[in-house]
Order: structure tokens, then sequence, then C-alpha cells
């Protein structure tokens, strides 16, 4: 089979590799119709963080299963699923409070399991992971492209509105007009929230912020982006949603939220400890710090019926498309913020 290999910063090459095969019983083989770049591999991409060259990369895999395991029963062959950049058992302690990243038997979409950005995977614990789409929509394009972002950014955004404590009629701050940023907003409009402010730099992204459902937006930087926010929502909002991971967006975060509020934390943190964190200010505010890796595989179903339904639908956030071959393609343009997030089908 083939697959996306990381060949060192900036360097991204399609290679044949060995294709996973079903080993143990909880296995079982997809055949990837759709991925998707994540803004999360651009980290190693850029060289800003550690991965180790000829690795496979992705991890945001949707298809069909080929093969299963023997005790595998919530898919068979044939069935349409998308599955978490992380895989989980279903069973453990840690499944069974919601916290499917943290399970003691996950794992992850490397070069044994395949890759995500490939054209086959292996679920290690398939009743666990992978998430079966009903027949009746099994085959619709549009739904299963609006479906795709919940195997990682819209569940994320929506683990930041939910750690940050939205509500219906609440006033909330998004930082960040990435994927993730964008399905923060999305996520708060589907909570309830009355006023939904979102922060960036793009207006293009900001423009499509207001079209999931942002009230205002602020595109300033720096600390005139902080007094802005803070003016248009009479002294910052208590419930923040930080979707970016740099120590500058949680330093924005921090200083947008009102004294006993909430900053939902899900950006894949970077620079933080090189930087440093005031942590001072938030005690001294009673600002409390929630979140982490989103579990996604939590969020799969309730998402899902939205999608189904037709009110949810984060699709929009896919601006560029390619094959597998195009895949090294799809990191110049995210990298180059050509593309807010680029779907695969290869």
């Amino acid at each position: 089979m083939r697959a996306a290999i990381f060949r060192g910063p900036g360097e991204i090459t399609v290679e044949e590799v060995p294709k996973p095969e079903v080993e143990s019983p909880t296995d079982a083989v997809v055949r990837v119709t759709h991925t998707a770049v994540c803004g999360s591999d651009l980290w190693f991409y850029r060289g800003e963080s550690d991965r180790e060259e000829g690795s496979r990369v992705g991890h945001e895999p949707m298809g069909i299963v080929e093969t299963i395991g023997e005790d595998v029963r919530s898919v068979e062959p044939g069935d349409r699923v998308f599955a978490p950049f992380l895989q989980s058992c279903g069973r453990c302690e840690f499944c069974r409070k919601g916290l499917h990243t943290s399970c003691v038997n996950g794992d992850r979409w490397n070069d044994e399991n395949g890759g995500g950005q490939g054209e086959y995977v292996r679920a290690t614990e398939a009743d666990g992971t992978l998430v079966r789409v009903p027949d009746r929509h099994a085959d619709d394009e549009d739904t299963l492209e609006a479906l795709l972002p919940l195997t990682d950014v819209m569940g994320t955004g929506h683990h930041a509105a939910v750690s940050a404590g939205v509500d219906e009629g609440d006033t909330c701050i998004v930082v960040g007009d990435g994927a993730v940023g964008l399905c923060g907003v999305l996520a708060a409009r589907r909570l309830g929230a009355e006023r939904i402010v979102a922060m960036g730099h793009h207006e293009d992204r900001l423009e499509l912020a207001r079209a999931f459902g942002a009230t205002e937006t602020i595109s300033a930087r720096g600390e005139e982006a902080v007094e802005q926010a803070r003016e248009t929502t009479y002294g910052g909002a208590t419930h923040v949603m930080e979707c970016v991971g740099a120590a500058s967006a949680m330093e924005t975060a921090i200083d947008v939220c009102r004294p006993g509020g909430t900053v939902g934390y899900v950006g894949v943190p970077h620079g933080v400890n090189e930087d440093g964190l005031d942590l001072f200010g938030m005690f001294g505010d009673n600002i409390t710090l929630s979140g982490g890796v989103a579990p996604v595989r939590a969020y799969a179903e309730d998402l899902m019926a939205d999608v189904l339904q037709g009110t949810l639908d984060p699709s929009p956030i896919f601006t560029k498309t390619v094959d597998l071959d195009g895949v090294p393609e799809g990191y110049r343009a995210m990298d180059e913020r050509d593309a807010i997030k680029v779907l695969v089908k290869p």
C-alpha cells in the first residue's frame, strides 16, 4: 500500500509501505476513503517538535472495514466507519469515565497501524475505537465530509467549549481562527451561547467564523486585541476557549477571561514551558484552567447525530482537497496559510 511519510522538516513523501493486517482478535483493517492534514501535523513539519524521520503520518481516518478479528462485534466488513485521532478500548477505567485519550489499552495510528494518511489502517481496539456510520448515510459524500472533522477538530473544538463551561445564553470568547477554533465557534453555538467573540488574524477565516455563528470578530494582535475583546464583552468573558496552543494564545485567553471564569484549553502546548505562564494573574482572579487533549470518542455519537439530522456541518473548514499524491502539497498549503484544513481522498 501507499502512505505519506515524514522525511524531515518541510518534506513529506508518498511511498510504498507494508499494508497492516489483522494480528489480534480485537483488530480491524479499514480501507481509507477520507482523511485530512491536521494543524498539529505542522509542528513536526516545521521542525518545531520531534518526530522520527521515515515515520508514517496522519491520524484522522474514515473508510470501509475490510477485515476484522474474531472478537470484534461492533462492525463488520463493508461498514463505513470513522475513528478518533487516538485509539481506545472503550472498557477500561478511563474510557468508562469518558477520558478515552488516557485509555490503558490505547494506541496511535503509527507505522504498524498504517498511518492515518495512507490507503489502509488497523484499529487495534476496533470495538472501542471505530464509529459506524448508518447505512443510509454511508455513501452520501456531503454527509461524509461533514462527519470527517469528528475524527479530531470538531470534537476538539467541542471539548474546548465543554471545558470552558459554555451553556445556554452565555457569552464566550474563542481564541484562534484555525480549524479547531472555527469548530469551537460551531460548538459554542450548538451549546446555546448567545454571544460568541472569535479572535484571529485572518479575515477569510473570521468571515467563516461569522458564518458558523460568531456574533463578533477581532482581528487585532497583542494588547490591542485584548483591549478590544475586553471592551466588546464589557470586561472579558466568563467562558474562554483557547484553540491554538502557543504561549501567546494562552496568555491572551487568560487576559480576556473575567475573574472567576474558566479557560478551556485544547491547543497542543508549544512554547509555554520556555516562555512561562503567568499563574499569579490566574491566581489573583480565581481563573480556572480546564481541558487538555480532547477525548473526541466520547463526543462522537452525539455530534454525529447532529450532523445526520442536518444541524451541524463543519465541512466548510476543508478549503482544499487532494488525493494521496497531493498530500505533500496539502502540507505546504496549510503551512503557508493557503488552506484552513486539507481534505485527503486516497
